[in-house]
Order: structure tokens, then sequence, then C-alpha cells
């Protein structure tokens, strides 16, 4: 019987001990607004932190460029002196050895060239970085507002599931009394699970959208809840769509990076033009008793013949790169008014249906419905007619808070295409 004390008590240790750890690991909620959560965002998330080195990166290849080549020293000495019997002879007397000295001089603007095409890298880089931060911000405010939209819709099932527990409770007393058929009770019951079955699936989609939104912030130690009140943005109305596109060229860093690009292909073909003519290496050279006379002093010079190589392939390639990046840009440009066109009609169209809603409806409705609920418990309405109204209002939250998601939505991806947060 001790024994068995102990272990039971020992049990309860080891439980208590893994549900403190388990509560120690469990992520707390937190409400966060947009404005907030755009701020941890720009701090937090890792995506950004790693494109911010390959600016860095870009820019010191722009200190690469600037530098000068390097001298080249060389030096031969004696190993072995045959007359005298002597290992490393250089010395003044009888010994020999070879100082030489050169510097290589890049010839045809070739280092300007260089210096050109690493900024115009650097410049290409931080385009990049921006269009990054743009694509990441759309992906963390169209996520912020599917998750305020899908919790709005599951906090009103939530409402109506307690009203229809305390119901589906009522009726199984009454069921066991014989006051109501079993049929009716376990109606009921049927639509109690749908909405709880709807429900879950309701919060499977928040813990997708969760798990985005902690990899966006960089943290996955908390649980986000948006705050309530975010209405999203209006409609573009007093936007016409050409100032709309004249935004985007000037906004969006993908079409910069396409027009950098075309002056990025122009300075290499300047440059691969420019190393068809060789490079020049001057030198000079002492020789202490290896030359015609003792104390020998040259000067050298070293150029390389272009009789063969003079950079053809390169060069032709180049040409072709340039006419490329001008047919891409045109492709971005293209790209670009696509975006805000199909943007502006998408939300200009969904904006339109969300206003033709009464915006008393949805109260109305949910009013309607505790009335409803009140007059099936007096037994003044029928379970048939109780139950399609409930299944009408389950219709009307889903598609209610699914045309606000859309209609957001289509603001943010107007917002994307233009390329600036120009709709909050």
């Amino acid at each position: 019987m001790n024994r068995k004390c102990f272990l039971f008590r020992r049990c309860m240790v080891v439980c208590f001990v893994l549900l403190a750890g388990f509560a120690a690991n469990a992520q707390d909620t937190l409400r966060i607004s947009l404005q907030s959560a755009e701020q941890q965002f720009l701090q937090n998330n890792l995506s950004l932190l790693a494109a911010k080195y390959d600016i860095s990166i870009a820019q010191a290849q722009i200190i690469q460029a600037r530098l000068y080549n390097n001298p080249n020293l060389s030096v031969n000495g004696n190993l072995y002196n045959p007359d005298r019997r002597k290992f490393f002879d250089i010395s003044n007397k009888t010994g020999q050895y070879d100082i030489q000295i050169q510097q290589l001089i890049t010839l045809a603007g070739k280092r300007n060239k260089q210096i050109s095409l690493a900024s115009t890298n650097a410049r290409i880089a931080e385009y990049n970085f921006y269009d990054m931060l743009r694509t990441l911000r759309f992906s963390l405010r169209s996520n912020f507002f599917s998750m305020l939209h899908l919790q709005q819709s599951k906090d009103a099932y939530q409402v109506q599931i307690n009203s229809l527990q305390q119901l589906a409770s009522a009726y199984n007393d009454l069921q066991a009394k014989g006051v109501v058929t079993l049929k009716d009770a376990v109606r009921i019951k049927s639509l109690l699970y749908t909405l709880q079955a709807e429900q879950t699936s309701l919060q499977n989609q928040l813990n997708d959208l969760e798990a985005e939104l902690q990899l966006l912030l960089g943290d996955n130690k908390h649980y986000f809840i948006p705050e309530d009140g975010v209405t999203g943005p209006d409609m573009p109305t007093q936007y016409p769509l050409q100032s709309l596109v004249d935004s985007a060229y000037n906004n969006r860093y993908d079409l910069k990076a396409a027009d950098a690009n075309m002056v990025y292909s122009e300075q290499n073909y300047q440059l691969q033009r420019a190393l068809r003519t060789p490079d020049l290496t001057l030198g000079a050279e002492f020789d202490k008793r290896g030359s015609f006379v003792n104390n020998a002093s040259f000067l050298t010079a070293a150029i390389d013949l272009p009789f063969f190589n003079r950079n053809q392939g390169n060069i032709k390639a180049a040409k072709t790169q340039i006419d490329q990046s001008k047919v891409l840009y045109q492709h971005q440009q293209l790209t670009v008014e696509n975006d805000v066109q199909k943007a502006y009609i998408k939300a200009m169209n969904t904006g339109k249906m969300l206003q033709s809603f009464d915006p008393s409806f949805k109260l109305q409705f949910d009013k309607l419905l505790q009335g409803i609920t009140e007059n099936f418990q007096k037994k003044n309405i029928s379970l048939l007619e109780f139950t399609d109204f409930y299944e009408s209002w389950r219709d009307n939250v889903l598609q209610w808070n699914q045309l606000r998601n859309e209609k957001d939505q289509a603001m943010e991806a107007l917002n994307f295409a233009i390329g600036k947060t120009l709709f909050n």
C-alpha cells in the first residue's frame, strides 16, 4: 500500500513538472495593430535583414573596383657558385642577384568603367531590396486583413454556438422528459455540430495565416490577434487610373531595377570594348653581374599583341544583352501598367459591391436571429423555420466578412501594384 502511494505521488510530481514545462513554452496571445505589425516587421524580418547584406556586398565591390593594381617585385639570387664552391653567393664582390619591379597600367579607361559598372550593380541591389520590401509588406498587410475578418467570423460563430449549446442542453432535458421528440433534439445538436465544425475550419485557416505572420514578424513565441476597429482602406475614387499608373512608374522598384539593368548592359558593353585594348606593364630591373656589364640597369615595358584575341565574343554578347535589357524593360513597364489597371478595376468593383449593402443589415440580422431563437424557445415558430434561418445567418456572416476581406485585399493589391501604401 505504501509503495502504491509512493508511486502515485511520484507520478503526480512528474505530471506537474511536465505541465509546468508546457505552460512555460506556451505561446502568449497578443493583440497587435497594423501599424505595430509593420514596425515589428521592419525590425525583425529575417529575409529583409539578409537582403540588406546584398547591398553591403555590392557597395564593397565599388571599393574593390577603385583599387589600383599592386606592383610586382621579383628577386633572383645565386643558388650555388661552383667557382667558389659557395651556396647563396649574393655578395657584392663575387655573387649574382637580379631585382625587378613591375606595375600593370590599365588602358582605355577600364578602371573607371569597372567603377561605373560596380556602382550600377549596387544600385540594382538596392532596388531589389526595396522590391522585396514591397512584396513582403504586401504579404503582411494581406495576411493581417485576412486574419481580422476570419477572427470576426469565428467570434460571431462563438456567440451563436454558446446560444445553441444552452438550447441543446435544454432540449436534452425536455427530450428525456418526453416533452420534445428525439428528432428535434438531434436536429438542434446537428446544427450545433455544424457550426462548431465550420468554426474549427475557420480556426485552421487562422492557424495557417498565423504561422505566416509569425515568420514575417520574426517572432514565433507569441500568438498574434489583429486588433478590432481596423476598417481597411477606402475606394480609390479620388484618383484617376492614369495618375496611379504614373505613381507606379515612380515607385515600382522592379521597374527601376529593369531600367538600371539597361544602364548596366550599356556600361558592360563599353567595358568589353575597352578590354580589347591590352594593358601595359612597365618595370625596372637591376642585374648585378649577369648581364653584358656589371650593375646593369634596365627599363622594361610589355604589352600583349592583339592579333588573335580582341575580345570579339564578349563584345558581341554584351551588345546582345543591351537589346535584351531593352525588351525586358518594355515588358516590365507593360507589367506595371497591367498590374495597376487590373488592381484598380477589382478595387472599384468590390468597393461598389460593398457600398450597395446596408451597413446596418448585419446588426439587424443578428438582432433578428436573437428574436428567432427566443420565439423558437416559446414554440412560436417551427424547428424547420428556426434551422433555415440559422443557415441563412451562417451564410450571411461568411459572405459579409468575405466581401469585406475581398475589398481590403483588392485595395492592398492596388497598393502593391502602385509600389506605395497610398491607401491606408
